[in-house]
């Protein structure tokens, strides 16, 4: 059995977990089993496996067409053998399609199934360059599902959010691999020094913040010194705006209510300084290394991570901030690209989240001196996550109001901003900041 063989037996492995148990794809990958590959050995599964997971309804809909019956009449182990076939001979095109269609048929166990992988995956090949779409003509909705991999029912949320003209870009900007965006420590480099360090990685300023770097070359970010030693931390543009649009000053107060990984904490510490103070608070207790491993890393001290639910406030810090962050739960619509799971979920289980959201926002106003500002944000495109909630919060509280700001080349209207992965190549992000006047 080939090096590839058993690494398609891996993610076969992996893919029947995500499936029968739930399990999200990036936890999946950090099994002992994932971690023990080389580091080219890892880059195929993780490739062979995300892939998998985000075009799974495209090639659920190429398997019926092929297979000539319904995915559901299929056992589940040949389905998703025949799913990680489907994505060699579509999107990774990293083998020749014999070789595809050997090392897939040999994960089947049945001489039966063998058969059957084999004939599937011929016609799959034979088709390459005409695939099986449906007629969009006659249901473009079913057409973008299939064509992009997303549930009818998302692809008709989108539609109810963004022009006819617009979906089919920001679906194909949801299948393009991002770039990684690194943010500058600036307590310890320029970042004109790390443009410099990191230009074997063809890295690029930002062009909407001079804290931010972009590598267009593929790294892992882990590998990188800068990194490693502390000069820089991963964090998206969108992510790294919200905060810019704060407006944090040197020795601010600053308090970040969700604040896990700890991204928007970091850059807050970075901005205040260390005459400033950073308190971040996250729900679950599980997550609190993530922002202290971080925090000490960057050699931010004073950032203060701990538990506590964002619909409770901590009475003792009330009219004590400065500035404060509500990166608040949501539906992440806007960065499926980079989460498949996402995709899949079931939209009536959103339904709750607005009431979160603004019981979330309504409690962190009580932080805020008079004359502080907030900054509330989502991954989300979804105009029931995003200015309902700030527009409703605002309509309810005369003491509040919006309040414009520029990031770069970008500003808000009437203190709103909505980033759109295909039109400012950063998450799907909403971004509204709010001044407390009295």
């Amino acid at each position: 059995m080939s090096v590839k063989t058993n690494i398609r037996a891996l993610a076969l492995k992996l893919l029947t977990s995500y499936e029968r148990e739930g399990r999200f794809v990036n936890l999946l990958l950090n099994t002992a089993e994932a971690r023990a590959l080389l580091p080219t050995e890892r880059a195929f599964l993780c490739n062979l496996l995300y892939t998998t997971v985000e075009n799974k309804l495209k090639y659920d809909y190429f398997i019926s067409v092929f297979a000539k019956r319904p995915v559901s009449e299929i056992d589940s182990e040949v389905r998703d053998i025949i799913r990680l076939g489907m994505c060699q001979l579509y999107d990774m095109k990293s083998l020749p399609d014999f070789a595809v269609l050997n090392e897939t048929v040999s994960l089947c166990r049945a001489k039966s199934a063998r058969s059957f992988v084999n004939a599937v995956l011929r016609r799959a090949s034979e088709n390459k360059d005409t695939p099986p779409y449906p007629d969009e003509n006659k249901n473009y909705n079913r057409y973008l599902s299939v064509r992009y991999s997303i549930p009818t029912a998302l692809v008709r949320r989108y539609a109810n959010i963004l022009p006819k003209e617009e979906l089919v870009p920001l679906f194909e900007s949801f299948s393009r691999v991002a770039p990684l965006s690194l943010t500058v420590n600036l307590t310890k480099t320029s970042r004109d020094e790390l443009l410099s360090e990191l230009s074997y990685l063809d890295a690029g300023a930002s062009k909407y913040s001079d804290k931010g770097i972009i590598v267009y070359k593929s790294a892992n970010p882990a590998e990188i010194k800068a990194f490693s030693d502390g000069r820089v931390f991963v964090q998206d543009e969108a992510s790294r705006i919200a905060v810019e649009a704060l407006g944090v000053k040197p020795c601010d107060k600053v308090i970040d209510v969700c604040a896990a990984p700890g991204g928007k904490s970091f850059l807050a510490a970075i901005l205040t300084g260390e005459c400033g103070c950073v308190k971040s608070f996250e729900l679950h207790e599980s997550k609190l290394s993530l922002i202290r491993e971080g925090a000490q890393r960057l050699s931010l001290g004073w950032i203060n991570a701990s538990a506590r639910d964002a619909t409770n406030p901590d009475s003792e810090l009330f009219c004590t901030a400065d500035a404060v962050i509500v990166d608040a739960p949501c539906s992440g619509l806007g960065v499926i690209g980079k989460k498949p799971d996402l995709r899949y979920k079931d939209l009536s289980a959103l339904a709750e989240l607005p009431k979160l959201q603004y019981e979330i926002l309504n409690s962190s106003k009580h932080y805020l001196k008079t004359g502080g500002r907030l900054v509330y944000s989502t991954c989300t495109l979804n105009p029931e996550e995003n200015e309902r909630i700030t527009d409703k919060f605002i309509s309810e509280n005369p003491e509040y109001c919006y309040e414009d700001f520029s990031v770069g080349e970008l500003s808000s209207i009437d203190g709103k901003l909505t980033l759109y992965p295909h039109i400012h190549n950063t998450d799907g992000f909403f971004v509204a900041k709010i001044r407390k006047i009295k």
